[in-house]
């Protein structure tokens, strides 16, 4: 896309690219310059939206947040009880194919000092809601905090697995559906 030519290039504009170069790149390769030149604009026009690569660090971890995050709580949010919630969030984040790049590279850079803050935020956030699933299930504090692990565990062990090894993980629709209905019965059995 030609800045020039086509349209002004928002922060958004920005932030959506920069999340593409994080997957496919890691931190490292998340900078103004490169951004420009993928989008076909000038590094001013970066300049213009961040103070500098800090900056459009913390505002695609922003973006990162709140669509891997929010809108997902937000989704899964609308089922009409904890059980319709739980499958409906599993649903989301493990019936997608992968490959997670985005979210296993701001794991491998997590103890980035502009990282860190907010993966830890984003992994509480994300534990401390399936806790509350696992507890409006009716399980106690102690199994609901523990199955929460689990689950976030799951999610993680998946990503991971998706990207080492995608032949492992089920991609039909029958067998994933089946994949995760067992994946919940495990989860939620002796409740």
């Amino acid at each position: 896309m030609k800045e020039s030519v086509n349209r002004r290039l928002s922060r958004d504009d920005w932030t959506a690219e920069a999340l593409k170069v994080l997957g496919e790149g890691g931190l490292a390769a998340v900078a103004i310059e490169p951004i420009a030149a993928r989008l076909g604009a000038t590094k001013g026009s970066g300049y213009w939206h961040f103070r500098g690569r800090p900056d459009l660090v913390a505002a695609t971890l922003e973006r990162w947040e709140a669509v891997h995050t929010d809108a997902i709580i937000e989704q899964a949010e609308r089922g009409a009880d904890p059980d319709e919630r739980l499958r409906e969030l599993f649903r989301v984040v493990l019936g997608r194919p992968g490959p997670y790049t985005v979210e296993l590279a701001l794991l491998a850079s997590a103890d980035d000092p502009l990282v860190a803050p907010t993966v830890q935020r984003v992994t509480r956030r994300r534990i401390d809601y399936l806790r509350s699933l696992f507890a409006e299930l009716g399980l106690d504090p102690v199994q609901a905090q523990r199955r929460a692990l689990l689950a976030y565990t799951t999610y993680l062990g998946h990503a991971q697995l998706t990207r080492t090894d995608p032949a492992a993980v089920p991609t039909d629709g029958r067998e994933r559906h089946e994949y995760l209905d067992s994946l919940l019965v495990t989860l939620i059995a002796g409740r």
